[in-house]
């Protein structure tokens, strides 16, 4: 369209277009801006709407601390306290929307700003300097910051209302904002600097909606009814209430899970099958086991509500054991122990407190609650002899045998790697040569003091130590690409265990690259 020679007749065609083009943009642009103003019509009406349900929520608040007290009167405190925070900052926000619309009269009859006409945003040049905040903005940015500061106050570390903190954290976050260039602007600038006016006051008011949210949850989560709130339920505790307290091994665990409310406020006039404590008003039971097999036992409560006594009744069940006549002895590991290393055992008996079992054994030496230490010694069995005291004197004792198995052959490493290793020379060269355990259950230290080196077509050269010696690095020296160098007769310790060689160490071997 701009190029070439054009006839005077393609020339105006040109010049219409372009006229009408820029009729269209004006068109789009009147309608986003009218579209701003209906937005902030809305905002503003629902602002009115929640202020006024706030203040019903803060009446029936103050109404329930007057007659519960006890939480209800502490929520009232902190609600109260937020409402004045939240009125400071909403009537602070009123005056920057103020300043926004000024020169801008509002139609008598419609009641409505002049929409159409707010497409400038100079009214608040004062909040930007270049490409940081005038003296205004920086009033702004205080100011939000200490209404964040004062409701983190008010609301204290009062877990239930931790949720609200977060939102307020996300909604008034003032960090710098990358725009759509990948550039950061400071928080002010990319939401209001070159906007309309009539776009900054529609964020003004939604800013003012966020707050007065945040006064609602408040109200709500004191009045109990922000059920989505897991902290709010800080005065239950789960309670397993199982059919009956003892289980026979195969038998079907059956019984339920409720939560119970610990309320100041909720307490019985009398109670039968327990014996209450007035000073929590709860039910405590304290019951003599009867004989061998299931007993039950219940009881009831009795309430007054509205001058009317409702009852409430309770029942449970329980099975009575025989007393225990034998211990429980395991390996925490498997079903032996092992020569060389130090065995975990636990030894108990049913019923019977630790102070009451001895455990003896060669090598077996307590080191805490129910819990022993056996170090095998000759031999290819262990006897572990129990004796215990039941609660009525009366002695009991039991024995269990565990078979000694030595510790099983090690694997060797280059580099930590089994198997056929490859890699240069040089490598090798510096290589440690180690051993490994495979599949074994304990945690063990293993030691290499020595090995044979040996080169396809050299003489094998015995080494002391768990590295290459110059005679190794010799020999290597001849070997190829492709060559493989077999590290055998592996002699593996065991740390701490002396001089105890382990069973013989499978070779590794490593190929040359």
């Amino acid at each position: 369209m701009a190029g070439g020679k054009l006839t005077p007749r393609q020339k105006m065609i040109n010049l219409m277009y372009l006229v009408f083009i820029a009729m269209l943009a004006m068109n789009v642009s009147k309608e986003v801006i009218s579209g701003f103003g209906l937005m902030n019509e809305k905002f503003e009406s629902s602002n009115v709407n929640s202020k006024q349900t706030n203040e019903q929520m803060l009446v029936a608040l103050e109404t329930k601390a007057a007659e519960a007290k006890g939480e209800f009167a502490t929520a009232a405190v902190t609600a109260h306290k937020v409402k004045t925070i939240t009125d400071n900052f909403y009537n602070y926000i009123n005056t920057l929307k103020e300043q926004a619309t000024k020169g801008y009269e509002v139609d008598p009859e419609t009641g409505k700003l002049p929409y159409e006409e707010m497409d400038k945003g100079d009214n608040i040049d004062d909040w930007f300097t270049g490409e940081g905040y005038g003296k205004k903005g920086k009033e702004i940015i205080a100011t939000i910051e200490q209404y964040k500061a004062d409701i983190k106050t008010a609301l204290g570390t009062d877990k239930k209302y931790s949720g609200i903190v977060k939102e307020i954290e996300e909604k008034f976050d003032l960090s710098d904002v990358k725009n759509k260039e990948g550039l950061k602007d400071k928080f002010l600038a990319y939401h209001f600097k070159g906007f309309p006016a009539i776009a900054t006051v529609a964020k003004l008011s939604a800013w003012q909606n966020d707050i007065n949210k945040v006064e609602s949850d408040v109200y709500s989560i004191a009045l109990g009814k922000a059920a989505v709130e897991t902290a709010s339920y800080n005065n239950y505790q789960a309670v397993v209430v199982l059919d009956k307290n003892a289980y026979f091994q195969g038998e079907q665990v059956t019984g339920k899970v409720v939560l119970g409310r610990l309320d100041e406020n909720t307490k019985p006039k009398s109670v039968t099958g327990a014996r209450l404590d007035p000073a929590t008003g709860q039910a405590k039971i304290a019951l003599t086991a009867g004989g061998i097999g299931e007993q039950t036992f219940g009881g009831q409560f009795t309430f007054v509500e509205d001058g009317k006594t409702i009852p409430l009744k309770f029942s449970g069940k329980y099975v009575v054991v025989p007393k225990p006549n034998s211990a429980t002895i395991s390996a925490d590991k498997m079903n032996v122990v092992y020569r060389g290393v130090v065995n975990p055992i636990s030894v108990s008996f049913a019923g019977i407190s630790d102070k009451d079992v001895n455990a003896s054994a060669p090598g077996l030496v307590k080191v805490g609650n129910g819990k022993y230490n056996m170090s095998p010694q000759g031999g290819n069995e262990v006897v572990i002899n129990v004796s215990a005291k039941l609660p009525n004197g009366q002695p009991v004792s039991d024995k269990k045998v565990f078979r000694i198995k030595g510790i099983p052959g090690p694997t060797g490493t280059i580099r930590g790697e089994m198997g056929v290793v490859k890699g240069p020379k040089s490598n090798l060269e510096i290589a440690t040569v180690g051993a490994k355990l495979v599949d074994f259950d304990f945690d063990v230290n293993l030691d290499v003091v020595g090995f044979n080196l040996k080169v396809t077509g050299q003489p094998t050269v015995v080494v002391q130590g768990n590295r290459l010696n110059a005679q190794c690095k010799s020999v290597l020296s001849k070997a190829g690409r492709g060559d493989q160098v077999t590290i055998s007769e592996i002699k593996t310790k065991l740390v701490g265990a002396g001089s105890y060689l382990l069973p013989r160490t499978a070779p590794v071997i490593f190929e040359i690259q």
